[in-house]
């Protein structure tokens, strides 16, 4: 299930008014569903900045391999020429104009840190097929959410129109002498709670349609057009799988990038060099500094002693140490979705063949109740008892026909194929 953001869109859903029954409105698919979820949800786009920012770190680590140009220029304007014997040294006034090009040809620390900055944009972009999963999620669980309300809505529709003929038979009755009075009333009570019970069905179908407008990121209520097809392509016979789970593929990534920061950790301890090439102009010339000169610079750092790279090390042997134990939890656990959600579909199959059986009992019940009592065989007391069995059958039956779609669901999840 989607922890994170299932319960965000029911407390925005908790606040907006119920649209009235006969506002038009929008019916999608499944796959449009979770189609336009991904495409328009803000929190995809949020992950897809995170993907930009990591590639922007990636190019700049990747500075390194590149020179550095810069220039400089400046005027010194003294309080009177310098000199000795008739000669300028330093005149009163004096401009320069110089660049400097320099390139790192020893980095080894520097070289490391772009192969990690390349990890963390490989790890955002699976974070990002996580947050379209759970975007994805939500929007799939409101949409089955509009299908099970309208299935307790034609339930208690048919129950209402059930109850609906009754009192009109025990009315016609009444009014020719051959009911009673409390039959009559029986049947008024049953219609009356009928109509409760549509109008109660008839809300949470809205509510149900204006959480899928939210979580597709629509204008208005959205409704479900048709069910879904829930099917895995095929059961796994190996560990293949698990790298569908964008989890097990992020803990993975992060693992390895762990891993990748403590083997590289030993470039810390090499030498830097830099080569740097200076040309300059000087106007006027000095006695002591011509107009055009040039410097080269070979400059290299040795790290003799650092006491932070070690401690530094240590945390970086313990991070990659958390990262194995947070992937080894990830798998136990993804495991046991698998194995859950394969037997809840197995169980929740025989429980919907069996409600199945029950509701078209009750029903045939119902009718058989309907004829005796037109029959005169029996009271409506028998009728509005088989009538209360129906409804309660087919609402288990469409609850187990809900848990089912639900179960299929998981397993999808659970075996990486949902999204597509």
């Amino acid at each position: 299930m989607s922890d994170r953001l299932l319960p965000a869109v029911i407390a925005v859903v908790a606040l907006m008014p119920v649209s009235s029954a006969g506002a038009q409105t929008e019916r999608v698919t499944f796959d449009e569903a979770v189609r336009r979820a991904i495409e328009r949800h803000p929190t995809v786009g949020e992950a897809s900045q995170a993907i930009l920012r990591a590639q922007a770190l990636l190019d700049q680590s990747k500075s390194v391999f590149r020179p550095l140009l810069y220039g400089n220029a400046g005027t010194v304007i003294l309080d009177a020429a310098r000199g000795f014997d008739g000669n300028i040294t330093q005149p009163r006034t004096q401009s320069a104009f110089n660049a400097t090009l320099s390139y790192p040809i020893l980095a080894a620390s520097q070289w490391a840190a772009k192969n990690q900055a390349a990890d963390q944009v490989a790890i955002a972009r699976i974070s990002a097929q996580e947050t379209r999963r759970q975007v994805a999620l939500t929007a799939a669980q409101s949409y089955l959410a509009v299908i099970a309300a309208q299935r307790q809505r034609e339930i208690a529709l048919r129950n209402l129109d059930t109850a609906r003929a009754l009192e009109e038979y025990a009315r016609a009755r009444l009014e020719a002498g051959k009911g009673s009075r409390l039959n009559q009333l029986r049947s008024t009570q049953e219609r009356a709670a009928a109509e409760v019970e549509l109008d109660l069905a008839e809300l949470f179908v809205r509510r149900g349609q204006e959480a899928l407008g939210v979580s597709i990121f629509a204008d208005g209520p959205v409704d479900a057009e048709g069910d879904p097809e829930l099917q895995p392509a095929a059961l796994p016979s190996d560990d293949t799988w698990l790298m569908q789970r964008p989890e097990v593929r992020l803990s993975t990534a992060q693992m390895q990038a762990a891993d990748r920061v403590v083997r590289d950790a030993w470039k810390s301890w090499l030498p830097t060099g830099t080569a740097s090439f200076t040309p300059q102009y000087v106007t006027p010339a000095g006695f002591f500094e011509p107009a055009k000169t040039w410097r080269a610079v070979f400059q290299f750092q040795i790290p003799i002693y650092d006491a932070t790279l070690g401690p530094a090390k240590r945390v970086k042997i313990a991070d990659l140490e958390t990262s194995r134990l947070r992937l080894d939890g990830v798998k136990v656990q993804v495991r046991a979705e698998l194995r859950l959600a394969q037997e809840s579909v197995t169980w929740t199959e025989q429980i919907v063949a069996a409600s199945r059986l029950s509701a078209e009992s009750a029903t045939e019940a119902l009718r058989i109740s309907e004829i005796a009592y037109r029959a005169g065989a029996t009271t409506n007391i028998e009728v509005v008892q088989a009538q209360q069995t129906a409804r309660n059958a087919e609402i288990l039956f469409a609850v187990a026909e809900d848990r089912l779609r639900q179960a299929r669901l998981d397993l999808l999840l659970a075996l990486g194929q949902f999204p597509q």
